[in-house]
């Protein structure tokens, strides 16, 4: 169950959310690897290394509460105690989230009556409005749900995630949180978050900045009543496909909502000789500032694709390496260069691109996605706090 409400944390939007299990759920967490952990983040590592367990998950938006010391910890931790007695769980079972400005206190006066008012909203209707409470920059509301039957039994996986700007795949700021009633244990709700959380968050960037407050949390509270997953089984290897793909579409939907963004970008590196490699080259091609202006401008410059291969790294062959633009190669072995810039144009002039790097080097590959940078951009981020 969910809710969301105003709490005046921001102007006008909804700034509370709570998403509340019926049960204790076994819970999980991916986090930001930056050193600068906002206080949410070293709260519920060290709540996840007490308890396998939580009933809810507390976010506030507007408001990062990072680089807030002493006083910013204190307010969280009384956030929970706040959220456990309202909702009657133990303090341990709560897990609390923040985004917004950074350096800033939160105002617990409100955030303490947020609480209150969201607890009493708590319904399993309630998605939406947890959605739109996770939000800061975001132009649309990132949501997605699927329903699987494993062994004839229906299981449920959705997600809800906020992220705009400050996205990269370093633990791509962005907030998402994925619920499931699947009948699962918790070493293995630990070890699918992880791995699908590499193939989807972490393979997504905006502007290569990696935020104080980014984290996945996974609530499975096995109500679906399937028979209790293991793995390397043909049912844990359905489930787990649907729960990666629920993270890849929201994934998706943080880069198609990336800050003043005009084109989503699918970038595809095969022919690495390992796939640390392929992801080194995709990460360095979808962060280089001098790619996505190319890009905004729809300028066909395939040599800011090759040189951001090139200083990625890795080890690869340059006379060998392909680029193509959707099915139009750009760029042939040997620098062979022939292709109509009128069909690159084109390609490019539409709002979703594929770029594809193959350095017939091994036969490892991997998939990233990012945007273009424009303006706009540089507008939304100048007047952030105002």
């Amino acid at each position: 169950m969910a809710s969301g409400i105003h709490a005046g944390i921001k102007r006008k939007k909804k700034d509370i959310a709570l998403v509340v299990s019926e049960v204790p759920a076994f819970s999980a967490g991916v986090f930001t690897q930056s050193k600068t952990k906002a206080a949410c983040v070293l709260i519920d590592q060290r709540q996840l290394e007490r308890s396998a367990y939580a009933t809810a998950i507390l976010v506030n938006s507007g408001n990062a509460n990072a680089c807030t010391g002493r006083r910013g910890m204190n307010n969280a931790l009384q956030s929970i105690k706040t959220t456990s007695y309202v909702l009657g769980i133990p303090q341990s079972h709560v897990l609390i989230s923040s985004t917004g400005v950074i350096g800033q206190f939160l105002p617990m006066k409100k955030i303490h009556r947020g609480i209150r008012e969201a607890s009493k909203c708590v319904r399993k209707e309630g998605n939406i409005d947890a959605a739109e409470g996770i939000c800061t920059t975001d132009t649309f509301t990132k949501e997605y749900a699927l329903e699987v039957k494993l062994g004839g039994v229906p299981v449920r996986i959705g997600g809800i995630a906020k992220g705009s700007g400050m996205i990269a795949p370093n633990m791509a700021t962005m907030l998402a949180f994925v619920t499931t009633d699947v009948n699962i244990t918790h070493s293995l709700l630990r070890k699918a978050l992880k791995h699908a959380t590499e193939t989807s968050f972490n393979r997504i960037t905006v502007d290569g900045d990696t935020s104080t407050n980014d984290m996945v949390l996974a609530l499975a509270n096995r109500k679906a009543m399937n028979a209790l997953l293991k793995e390397d089984t043909p049912a844990y290897k359905l489930f787990y496909r649907s729960f990666e793909h629920v993270m890849i579409v929201l994934s998706k939907m943080i880069v198609l909502d990336g800050e003043g963004a005009t084109k989503f970008v699918e970038v595809n590196v095969s022919g690495a000789k390992s796939r640390e490699d392929a992801e080194k080259a995709g990460r360095t091609i979808c962060n280089s500032m001098l790619v996505k202006t190319a890009l905004h401008g729809e300028d066909a410059n395939w040599g800011r694709i090759l040189a951001a291969v090139g200083r990625s790294g890795i080890d690869f062959n340059p006379d060998n390496t392909e680029i193509f633009f959707g099915g139009l190669r750009i760029l042939g072995r040997n620098y062979r260069i022939s292709f109509s810039e009128e069909r690159a144009k084109q390609i490019l002039q539409q709002k979703e691109i594929t770029i594809t790097v193959d350095l017939h080097g091994g036969k490892h590959s991997a998939t990233f996605w990012t945007c273009d940078l424009s303006k706009g951009y540089v507008d939304i981020n100048a007047s952030y706090r105002s």
